[in-house]
């Protein structure tokens, strides 16, 4: 059969449940030709995405751009089949794509969801992510946008066992975000069997009424009681987000497999398709499309503004903590509209206070909730606004996973994290962000940052501000004098050589605190008479590889590499493998970290004991010399 259906025009309900059946065709076809795939728990949600998109989702399917639209997110990523179903029930892809394209490589129907396709936010498919950028999109929503657009959550049952779903809620609640409704498939199966809670709607309840969220509860597989509910949950004229409990049945519409287990994840095969199919009364080619949004008049991306961004001043050898320098440079660029910031709850210490004194309207504070907190910021992102998120470096780690996908998603994001190395003191390893450089470096597409001084560290901020993917500025939390003067340029990509001379016979390389320790060594062997070249990588993702492979050249191979890192994927890694892939061969490296489990102490006597002070340095240089 075949329907064409106006946007215009509203869909009844017997249309939206053959939609559902026409869903979970789909879903099994696509699975089936692909080989693989999630075909029973895209069967589960078909009649409340079925109801969703035709009569609730507010949506210009040819215009996924236009700034009233509302938001689809998947969290539940696995039930891409549904999605990439709903596509081509919209007529934005083919059929034959979705046949011959589903999970096959160089196709943009991949697995889990991308934003390869326009009508994709983010990135989902590690469970428990949609949901809380989903917060972030609701917050630009209401408080940046204000439009009235909703953001519709799908999520899976499995999921609710993540913290970091209670933490979006939580936060949702908070920013009374009634423009987010979450709608959970509770289909009772995971990928092993059961979940934590079976079907016990009532316990889920009580845990997000806990959170602060209005719960509704429904029969998913009852078409007109789910077109109530969403009815009522899109209508939200309260101060807090929506949960919709929706008990289904893993596999519904096919009895074979219904509410059976050992049927995750696996396609069924033809003939077992094929049964699928005619019990769910055949191929259909419904196209169907709901209600389209308000024109907004609101510009595709948010206008920056023509407000001058002045960034800080500094005076040479002035004593300014790079964190300082990054809550100047923040507070500067708030001049530009489209700049938001956030924290988790550390604002009076990585400085983003200053921010959130003069932008109240564009700061969002976090609190401890660090996956929130970087998803928060993939989420403003998806409607073109420029997020910073700051928090101390080691609580970064926690987060990592929200962080790996923001690069899937393609999103722009600027983080920046303070209190990082050994350089911290007494607070002790806790606190000593150790791992940072390498996580960051590892992650795909990303930028990482490590200024040295005030002025260096303002300019990179701003520079961050235009940076596509996912961005990284290491701060340090002691006070060091500047060294470089107002208006120096510090291109991404790019080192600075501090101290150089036709007569230089070895390199020291630093960046943040370790170039101070490098400035000290180098003076107290230019005493001894040896002429010592400094480099400070305050890039150091991507690296300077040419002004390496120079020194290198000059200083007859000689190098010393300085970090408050530990050893593996910072600092000594970037210069080793910038030379490798150089071609460079004639050198040797001496690659100073923190290679023991550090304690607490002064500032001082833990760069000494980690030997990246600067008599460690000048230790090793001599030794390299001979």
């Amino acid at each position: 059969m075949t329907y064409t259906i106006d946007s215009t025009t509203e869909v009844d309900l017997p249309l939206a449940g053959e939609l559902g059946r026409q869903l979970r065709v789909d879903s099994i076809r696509a699975s089936t030709s692909a080989g693989s795939g999630h075909p029973t728990s895209s069967m589960s949600a078909a009649d409340l995405l079925a109801v969703l998109v035709a009569r609730h989702l507010r949506y210009d399917w040819d215009n996924p751009g236009e700034p009233g639209n509302d938001h689809l997110v998947f969290s539940k990523g696995h039930a891409s089949p549904l999605l990439y179903a709903i596509f081509t029930a919209a007529g934005v892809i083919t059929e034959d794509e979705l046949l011959t394209g589903y999970r096959r490589f160089g196709s943009r129907l991949e697995g889990h969801p991308t934003p390869a396709l326009p009508w994709v936010d983010v990135a989902t498919g590690s469970l428990g992510q949609g949901l809380p950028d989903a917060v972030g999109i609701a917050l630009a929503g209401k408080y940046l946008d204000r439009l009235p657009y909703r953001v519709w959550v799908l999520c899976g049952d499995s999921e609710m066992a993540e913290g970091s779903i209670w933490e979006a809620i939580d936060k949702a609640a908070y920013y009374r975000l009634s423009n987010l409704i979450a709608i959970v498939d509770v289909n009772r199966l995971g990928q092993r069997g059961p979940t934590e809670l079976f079907w016990d709607l009532d316990a889920y309840a009580r845990r997000a009424r806990a959170f602060g969220a209005r719960v509704l509860q429904v029969d998913g597989h009852d078409i007109t009681a789910i077109d109530r509910v969403l009815g009522d949950a899109g209508a939200n004229s309260g101060d807090r987000p929506t949960v919709v409990l929706a008990r289904t049945r893993k596999g519904d519409g096919f009895s074979e497999v219904e509410d059976r287990e050992n049927w995750h994840g696996r396609p069924f095969p033809p003939a077992m398709a094929a049964r699928a199919i005619i019990e769910l009364g055949g191929e259909r080619k419904l196209r169907v499309r709901g209600p389209l949004p308000k024109p907004s008049g609101h510009p595709v991306r948010p206008d920056a503004g023509d407000g001058q961004v002045r960034l800080p001043r500094y005076e040479l050898g002035a004593k300014v903590a790079t964190r300082k320098a990054y809550g100047d440079a923040l507070a500067a660029l708030g001049a530009r509209r489209d700049v938001v910031a956030m924290d988790g709850e550390v604002s009076n210490s990585t400085h983003a206070d200053q921010f959130a004194a003069a932008f109240p309207e564009r700061y969002f504070e976090m609190f401890i909730a660090e996956q929130q907190l970087v998803a928060a910021a993939v989420g403003v992102s998806v409607r073109g606004y420029v997020p910073f998120a700051s928090t101390f470096a080691a609580f970064f780690t926690r987060a990592y996973d929200f962080i790996r996908m923001a690069a899937v998603s393609q999103a722009d994001i600027r983080l920046v994290g303070s209190h990082a190395g050994v350089e911290i003191g007494a607070d002790g390893p806790s606190q000593m962000g150790l791992e940072d450089l390498a996580m960051m470096r590892a992650v795909h597409g990303s930028t990482v940052l490590y200024p040295s001084d005030a002025t260096s560290a303002a300019a990179l901020v701003r520079a961050m501000a235009d940076r596509p993917g996912v961005s990284y500025l290491r701060t340090t939390r002691g006070a060091y004098p500047v060294l470089y003067a107002p208006g120096e340029g510090f291109p991404i990509g790019g080192a600075k050589v501090l101290a150089s001379s036709p007569d230089d016979r070895i390199t020291l390389v630093g960046a943040g605190i370790t170039v101070h320790t490098c400035l000290a060594a180098a003076a107290e062997l230019a005493a001894d008479g040896v002429h010592a070249r400094v480099i400070d990588l305050y890039s150091v993702k991507p690296v300077d590889t040419g002004t390496l492979v120079a020194a290198v050249r000059d200083t007859g191979g000689r190098l010393v590499v300085a970090e408050d890192h530990h050893p593996e994927g910072g600092i000594g890694s970037a210069v080793l493998e910038a030379l490798a892939a150089a071609g460079q061969r004639d050198h040797v490296v001496t690659q100073l970290a923190v290679r023991e489990l550090p304690g607490s102490g002064t500032s001082e006597e833990l760069l000494d004991a980690a030997g990246i002070g600067a008599a460690g340095i000048l230790q090793a240089a001599r030794a390299l010399l001979g």
